[in-house]
């Protein structure tokens, strides 16, 4: 649904919000993400930290998918997508690929990420930690059926409640990714603006606390 931008090197200073609730010291990605179930209307649903040892065929799978890579771009080789995962999971990073499953069946892949400290935030009012979300559903099946909406607003409403000093998660999909966009809509996100990004015009989708 989202594609990333390039990750880059994360602070772990203590941090405070301008315009939201005090901040204390920045807790690790996995700290949220602990694969904890959530309850949606299409089922109970986790998101797992990705292990490329065992994930790789699957993701790779997914990525060659010609509506996946409309807007991911990482169709080819396993290797292609491996690489991609090399640069989310370098230690100490502010991204952390998941993946997600619902009732026990993997069925999508997710980035979250410190959007304060990506390089999205050259381009909008960022906020000390931001988070960020990037998905891709995998199977066919999996999309136009309102899923995409319901994960979105569980993993969203999650995220806040697990970083209380975080005042909002975000998304920045193709402004041509309607079904994207729609989905993000649905789930409780409000489109602020566009930004022109290297490689595309991007909706910033804002889900406030």
């Amino acid at each position: 649904m989202t594609a990333p931008s390039t990750p880059s090197t994360p602070s772990t200073a203590s941090t405070s919000h301008p315009d939201g609730p005090p901040a204390g010291p920045v807790a690790p990605l996995a700290a949220l993400v602990d694969g904890a179930p959530m309850a949606t209307v299409a089922g109970t649903f986790r998101l797992e930290p990705v292990r490329p040892e065992r994930d790789l065929p699957l993701l790779s799978d997914w990525m060659n998918d010609p509506v996946v890579d409309a807007f991911w771009q990482l169709a080819g080789p396993p290797d292609r997508t491996a690489e991609h995962l090399s640069r989310q999971l370098v230690p100490g990073g502010h991204s952390l690929p998941c993946l997600g499953l619902l009732d026990g069946r993997p069925m999508s892949y997710w980035e979250i990420y410190r959007a304060d400290l990506d390089p999205l935030a050259a381009h909008y009012p960022a906020q000390a930690l931001d988070l960020g979300v990037h998905l891709a559903i995998g199977p066919p099946q999996d999309r136009g059926r309102g899923l995409g909406s319901a994960l979105l607003r569980a993993v969203a409403q999650t995220l806040l409640a697990r970083a209380p000093g975080c005042a909002r998660v975000l998304a920045e999909p193709d402004v041509r990714n309607l079904a994207s966009i729609a989905a993000f809509r649905a789930a409780g996100f409000r489109k602020t603006t566009e930004l022109e990004l290297p490689d595309k015009r991007a909706a910033l989708l804002v889900r406030r606390r």
